[in-house]
């Protein structure tokens, strides 16, 4: 009998601790439900122009994206010193590219006309000079590439000129407007360059300083809102437009 008791109060206890475990589990449990997760947390943070991708998203996460954010440091050094050579030549140097092309053949063919014909007098074989083509694929995938975006912006601009989005004409020509300031100062060559090295170098400090620039962004973002309502009282709201015809009554 004594043992029996002790084996019920025993198996009492075990059961006590065990009710006090779940209970610290469902109330840990509680208060985590509580919590708010961290996909909410990070989906109230503003992000610059909206995005709720990554920036090597933005990108398009292929190629031109590693190229561009510094995925492969040796491709887009060489990428950027090719791009800086050829601005040096055109720009520094006045080199005109039909001059640089034909100065290029003429370097090639001699150098290949000499190796030739010296290889019989050091015993030597011949080069073998490839036979360069042009692929048809890329060339037509590029091509459908280059026709898609054109027509996109065609119809882009008509809406805007539609006059739909008052707002998006104002920026559009607000942009042009600066572009053609822009284009004043540089020629097309110098502008290009300039944009490619930014393509090379804010979006790679952009990735990593995002969580410092979107703050900043987001304060500019709430004055420009603020300064354009203000616009929108002072000048659009008195713009005179046509009357609008009355829906037809059934």
């Amino acid at each position: 009998m004594a043992e029996h008791e002790e084996k019920k109060h025993e198996e009492s206890f075990i059961e006590k601790i065990a009710e006090k475990i779940h209970g610290h589990d469902s109330s840990s449990s509680d208060s985590d439900e509580d919590k708010p997760s961290e996909s909410s947390i990070k989906a109230k943070i503003f992000r610059l122009f909206g995005r709720e991708k990554p920036v090597h998203h933005v990108f398009g996460g292929g190629k031109p994206a590693d190229i561009f954010l510094w995925r492969n440091k040796k491709v887009s050094a060489g990428a950027l010193g090719v791009a800086t050579v050829i601005w040096v030549l055109f720009e520094l140097l006045e080199y005109h590219l039909l001059t640089l092309v034909c100065h290029l053949l003429i370097l090639a063919l001699a150098l290949l006309f000499l190796w030739s014909n010296a290889s019989h007098f050091i015993n030597k074989s011949a080069p073998h000079i490839p036979e360069v083509q042009i692929p048809k694929e890329p060339v037509s995938e590029f091509a459908l590439a280059l026709r898609f975006e054109i027509n996109r912006s065609f119809s882009v601009l008509r809406d805007i000129a539609s006059g739909r989005d008052l707002k998006k004409f104002l920026s559009v020509i607000a942009g042009l407007w600066v572009l053609s300031i822009v284009g004043s100062w540089c020629n097309f060559l110098t502008l290009f360059y300039i944009v490619f090295v930014l393509l090379h170098t804010v979006p790679v400090l952009y990735e990593k300083y995002e969580d410092k620039v979107d703050p900043i962004a987001e304060k500019a973002m709430h004055e420009i809102k603020k300064q354009y309502v203000v616009f929108d009282a002072k000048v659009l709201s008195k713009i005179p437009r046509g009357p609008l015809k009355e829906k037809k009554k059934d």
